[in-house]
């Protein structure tokens, strides 16, 4: 027996679901949804924690028996419990962030008032990793999930969903069919989907199987042209845009306070350049006091 422990949040919802008979359990981050609190990045990790320690304490389930399963912002704590369960079973990244200021600015380093250091992250996570986003994201780039998949450790052919934005990729009929793939193989053991793999090479070379995890190739579910599901009909168009509206006001209240420590960055970066300048025009009159001294 499996379970699944999807810490989604989309951008706030997270639920618990098992492979076996897909019961599912669903909990809020907090200061979202029905849950109390402000929503911050360190009230995620307690959160994110709190429901894994339920799990484990309460109802026995065994790390090895866990996906974690991360949406844009719940990216972030995902990864962060991720490295902290070396036996963990599988990692899900649905729209993943490199971090909460690469959303904004195209950084090149890590600053440390960065939020969901993801980057610097999933290196360290030991289990397979399957990553998901749309190629037409208007929120967060399909880059970043691009870069993250090629930091993982152990990769899994990602899925790249042509024309998929932030919001919507679960309408498309890949997602889901490339989500239960996935599933079928981490639930087989390590030495399992060693022996399948070898077995494949050996009797079709031509030929890779996509069930398993690939070093560098690119996703060959682009060949596909996304469909519209059936069920995208059947939802309110207006609810569908409101709800829609929420989960980006959500993701842009989460990167205020990354646009306020930048400007305080800011500021003190001023402030020394401006008193590098004064301890130079300080040397300089020392200099010419020297010289005159001399002379």
């Amino acid at each position: 027996t499996s379970s699944c422990f999807y810490p989604l949040g989309r951008i706030c919802v997270a639920f618990i679901c098992s492979m076996d008979d897909g019961n599912i359990d669903e909990y809020d981050y907090s200061g979202y949804g029905q849950s109390s609190g402000k929503p911050s990045e360190q009230n995620t990790y307690a959160d994110i924690e709190a429901v894994y320690k339920c799990l484990e304490e309460s109802y026995g389930v065994k790390q090895e028996d866990v996906i974690l399963y991360g949406q844009s912002v719940g990216s972030g704590p995902t990864l962060d419990l991720a490295v902290r369960l070396p036996k963990l079973r599988a990692v899900v990244l649905h729209s993943p962030i490199l971090s909460g200021l690469r959303v904004m600015y195209p950084v090149k380093r890590t600053y440390w008032f960065d939020i969901y250091k993801n980057i610097d992250k999933i290196p360290l996570v030991n289990c397979p990793i399957l990553i998901i986003h749309g190629t037409s994201d208007e929120v967060v780039d399909c880059s970043h999930g691009k870069q993250l998949w090629e930091l993982c450790k152990e990769k899994y052919e990602p899925l790249w969903i042509k024309g998929g934005n932030h919001c919507d990729l679960e309408q498309y009929p890949e997602y889901i069919r490339h989500l239960k793939k996935f599933i079928s193989t981490v639930e087989k053991s390590p030495s399992q989907r060693q022996a399948s793999r070898r077995s494949t090479d050996q009797f079709e070379q031509p030929r890779r199987s996509t069930d398993f995890f690939e070093v560098s190739r690119k996703s060959t579910d682009r060949r596909e042209k996304p469909r519209q599901s059936v069920d995208r009909h059947e939802k309110p168009k207006n609810q569908s845009n409101s709800n829609n509206a929420d989960k980006l006001e959500k993701l842009k209240i989460s990167f205020e306070q990354l646009e306020r420590s930048r400007r305080s960055m800011d500021c003190i970066e001023k402030s020394r350049k401006s008193i590098d300048h004064q301890l130079e025009r300080a040397r300089k009159s020392v200099d010419r006091l020297d010289r005159v001294r001399t002379g």
